[in-house]
This record gives C-alpha cells, structure tokens and sequence, in this order.
C-alpha cells in the first residue's frame, strides 16, 4: 500500500487517545471510517477527530472501499467473529488484545489469515515502546549474565465500580471479557516476557476469588517455563490494599538483575556488581503509536510489525493454561 486508510469497529474510549490519533497522525496513514452501534457517539468521535465517515453497522465499514484496514476495538467475545469478517473480506486486521476468548479462537484467526492471504496484527504495542525496548537491550547484552529466574508482581486495589453487581464493567463479565482483570492486565506482562526472553512452554496456575465482589477470578497465581529452561513465577490480585500495590518484573540472571514495570513505567533499574543504573524513558503521547507505525510500515513494504496473530495466540495459550485447573 502506498498510504493506508484506517476503520475501526467500536470507536470508543481506547481509541480516544491511545489507538485512534496515531491512525491519522503516522505518516501515510489516515482514518478513513469509524464505527459504533450508537450513531450519536460514533458520530461524534468522527467529527472530533477529523473522521470522514461513520458507521452503526460493521459490516458496512468493512465493506466501505476507502477502508483498506480495520481495527477491532471491541471487547473480546466478539473479536474473533469479527475479524474473521475482515479476513473474508480480504482486508488486513488490527485485533484488540486479549485476541480472543481462548487459544482456540486464535486459530481459528490464524487460519482464516493464512487462507485469505492477509495480515493480522494484535495490539500488543509495548513490543514497540522504547521503554520496553531498553529492557530487551540490557538482556540481549548480556548485561545480567544468563538469566536465572523471573518473576512478576501485580497488586492492585479493587475500584468502586467493581462492587456495583447491577453495574459492573464488561470486564469482569465472563462472556463479555473472560476472566476479569487477569484477562485484562496479565496478557501485556505474559506478551512482553514472551517478546523479551523467547515462547513460554508451558503454565500452570491457580485462581480466587477473594474479595466477593464479582463472580471471576481476583487473584491468580502462576508459575511458568520457557523453551529455554528459564523458570518463572506470577501473582497477580485485584482486590489488595493500597498499601500492598506493586507492579514489578524482577529478571534476574548470573550478573545481576533487572526490573521494570508493565503499566506504571517506573525506571528500569539493572542492579549489577558496578552498582546501580536506573533509565527513566517517558511513553509517548499515544502509546499504541509506535506499534501503528510498524504496521503501516509492514504494510508499505518497509518494516515488519512486531505482533502478530502467531505471537499474540502463544500468550493466549499461556492464560488458557494458567486458569486450568
């Protein structure tokens, strides 16, 4: 393609300031459609951003010939559906993260892809941001040895709306989002190991509900090992104190170590036998810019995107297996 004209299939808050500006901002790259079922709104989000058309239908946008992309931004229980609507059309996809509901509906996207012939990529962007990208620097450096262990750490306290049962967000609706907040939240860590330090193998885990709020799991635990041998371990807990919120990966290996955040962009510290280094690297003003960028440049035969169906169905594969139980 020489420019690439944009839709998006559910232009709500994602796409406000993360996803949707960097679609017309990147050079060669336009947003040509957006759609939602309510007119008003999807109206509205074209005519603030600059939109030339709006949809309530999905499948007229993926029709629409001024589209040459879409971008499913809807919740998970609907994207593998939709995206395999895009693929017969003969269009490429852009796919929400999680990618789907399980591992399984992943092939069935992969699939569909391999037998259209198009490209489908999954919103895994931190693979594209500099911060992560020093992590991967400082470890295929060598700088803290061959690595040894890992692990993460995410606590978090429940937020009011969570203990509205008439109200709660689609998150923590098991057939609208899957398994709550570790759905949500944990795939951006399991993703960026997997980008960091190679496929993780195997998984295993156990789930809770603690707090009582809803009916999916707040608290997960896991333990994993990647195709090197690297063991690796995880908790994650939405309903925990204030006191107790912490959002680390700790890599530790036979020099030193390194730990970096997945959503809070805390320096990245590497702790060696020099001493200490800390690199603060600021995210940019649309954090899903750098991975759009990729894409469009995959898509003019320039670059490669980083995130892909293939890539993005192995951490779908690693929940499904940390929720077995």
């Amino acid at each position: 393609m020489k420019n690439v004209n944009w839709g998006i299939l559910g232009c709500g808050d994602v796409c406000e300031r993360k996803s949707g500006p960097p679609m017309y901002k990147t050079p060669h790259s336009a947003l040509a459609a957006v759609m939602r079922r309510d007119a008003a709104k999807a109206a509205d989000f074209a005519r603030r951003h600059g939109v030339p058309r709006s949809y309530t239908d999905a499948d007229a946008l993926i029709a629409d010939p001024g589209v040459d992309i879409v971008y499913v931004a809807t919740p998970p229980d609907s994207h593998r559906e939709l995206a395999l609507k895009v693929l017969a059309a003969g269009k490429p996809v852009y796919v929400e993260k999680p990618m789907a509901m399980n591992h399984a509906e992943c092939l069935d996207m992969i699939a569909a892809a391999e037998r259209s012939g198009q490209k489908l990529f999954v919103a895994y962007y931190r693979r594209a941001l500099p911060y992560f990208l020093k992590v991967k620097e400082l470890l295929d450096s060598g700088a803290v040895g061959d690595p040894l262990s890992v692990e993460v750490r995410y606590f978090r306290p429940e937020s009011p709306g969570d203990r509205d049962q008439a109200r709660l967000p689609w998150r923590l609706r098991r057939e609208v989002g899957g398994e709550g907040y570790f759905y949500d939240m944990a795939p951006h860590t399991l993703d960026i190991l997997d980008f960091l330090l190679g496929e993780i193998a195997d998984a295993r885990g156990h789930k809770a509900n603690r707090g009582d709020f809803y009916d999916v799991a707040d608290t997960v635990t896991a333990s994993f090992r990647f195709g090197s041998g690297l063991p690796g371990t995880g908790a994650w807990c939405f309903v925990a104190p204030p006191s107790a919120a912490e959002d680390s990966v700790v890599v530790t290996g036979r020099k030193g170590s390194v730990r970096f955040s997945t959503f809070d962009f805390t320096p990245v510290e590497l702790v060696t036998a020099r001493g200490v280094e800390r690199f603060e690297i600021a995210s940019p003003e649309h954090i899903q810019g750098p991975l759009i960028e990729t894409i469009v440049r995959e898509l003019r035969g320039e670059g490669v995107c980083p995130s892909t169906g293939i890539s993005a169905a192995r951490t779908s594969r690693v929940m499904d297996e940390i929720m077995k139980e």
